[in-house]
């Protein structure tokens, strides 16, 4: 197979641009078409689809998910995108390029049923699935044909037109021999794309900017551009022992990644990195007081998320923004993992102390450095240990009871967090 119709499932052993039983121009074409088994899927402006299939009279107007005057952008519409909104950008700066748009505050217990269900129709192809977050994954579906009644792109063909038959929103899916390839090809054609990278990677890659690495931000691509290195093929030309001279490791895995190259598998148990939390002021914050009570509640959320996956971790990072937009970022190593609110706002606390004394606009703490929580007998109580059991009770209270059964004495307005 060489193509495939997408609207009505037409294959042919040739190259052809229109489908010759329903004449649909959707026709997937590469000569390596049949012998490709990774994917990443990639939901299409998700949160603001939702947000649109659930108000059709928001259908043709830009829509933007995201927090008040002094947040961020969570998700931009493709009508919002056209007038320069994007991922991240801090709202006021949005609503000045659009100032038509609908903002809508974000709704994520919706937005994870709606992933849940988008995820759960690939689960039904193969178990080898690596979710990057609530709407994008790769998958590998290496040596399903038989199970599944054909070769990878018919299964995703079919699981695309099946999420947007059945939950009304749509899916972006690039195919490719590794999980790098796959995800540059799902950017290739969105919305409602699917497209497919092969043997021509390198030529493909050549004149894109060295950005669309993984990697690569915005602090690595100066360097890279200051070094002769502005395009992927750039890269590719280079030795890869000036490359390893010069970023060490790093330079390797550019070399590799240049040529279309990517050795990483699709894990669906793979270490994650770090979580995090974070909150942007409808007013700057200057004093202690002000910043620990914005603190404690994150800190809160993160433990009972941690709890919640069985994680933990001793790698603390504290976020702060300033008034100017710079980002200050500070971590501590503990002696322990730890899953508690109390231990994370105790290790926050200290790390905001050198800080104080500008104004910030957000705060936010982090766990770096991942690990599984491991359930041992202790021989004796610790702070952390005591602290875990307390806040383990109350998981359990506010599960059967609701959120506000139990508030902690420092989250009470107008209190000071003990210190």
């Amino acid at each position: 197979m060489k193509s495939l119709c997408r609207d009505c499932l037409w294959s042919s052993s040739e190259i052809v641009t229109r489908c010759e039983a329903c004449l649909s121009r959707r026709v997937i074409a590469h000569p390596e078409l049949d012998r490709l088994t990774i994917a990443h899927l990639d939901c299409d402006a998700f949160y603001a689809s939702v947000e649109k299939r659930d108000r059709p009279e928001l259908r043709d107007k830009p829509v933007i998910v995201g927090g008040g005057r002094r947040g961020v952008v969570s998700t931009a519409c493709y009508v919002a995108r056209q007038y320069g909104v994007g991922s991240a950008m801090p709202m006021f700066r949005a609503l000045k390029a659009c100032p038509d748009a609908v903002v809508i505050k974000p709704d994520f217990r919706k937005y994870v049923h709606e992933s849940e269900r988008i995820l759960g129709t690939l689960a039904r192809l193969t178990p080898l699935i690596q979710t990057l977050s609530l709407d994008e994954a790769w998958v590998d579906l290496a040596g399903t044909e038989r199970l599944n009644g054909g070769p990878p792109v018919l299964q995703l063909v079919r699981a695309q037109n099946e999420i947007e038959r059945e939950t009304g929103l749509t899916v972006s899916i690039g195919l490719a021999p590794n999980r790098f390839l796959a995800k540059i090809a799902s950017e290739l054609d969105k919305p409602r794309g699917f497209s497919v990278i092969g043997s021509d990677a390198q030529a493909l890659l050549a004149r894109r900017s060295v950005k669309v690495l993984p990697g690569v931000g915005p602090v690595f691509l100066k360097t890279l551009q200051s070094d002769g290195y502005a395009t992927v093929g750039d890269l590719a030309a280079a030795d890869p022992r000036d490359l390893i001279k010069r970023y060490g490791e790093t330079g390797f895995r550019l070399h590799e990644l240049a040529h279309g190259r990517d050795a990483r598998t699709v894990n669906p148990e793979r270490d994650r990195k770090g979580m995090s939390a974070e909150n942007t002021f409808n007013e700057d914050l200057t004093s202690a007081s002000d910043l620990e009570a914005e603190l404690w509640p994150l800190c809160e959320k993160l433990a009972s998320k941690a709890r919640r996956d069985g994680v933990a971790s001793r790698v603390i990072v504290l976020k702060l923004r300033r008034t100017d937009f710079k980002i200050v970022t500070r971590r501590v190593s503990l002696p322990e993992p730890v899953q508690t609110a109390r231990a994370l706002f105790a290790a926050g606390r200290e790390l905001m102390a050198p800080e104080l004394g500008r104004p910030y606009r957000l705060i936010g703490i982090g766990m770096a450095e991942i690990v599984d929580a491991v359930d041992t007998p202790v021989l004796f109580e610790t702070s952390e240990t005591r602290a875990l059991k307390t806040e383990t009770a109350i998981d359990a209270l506010r599960a059967k009871f609701g959120q506000g059964a139990v508030i902690a004495g420092r989250a009470l307005p107008g209190k000071t967090p003990a210190r």
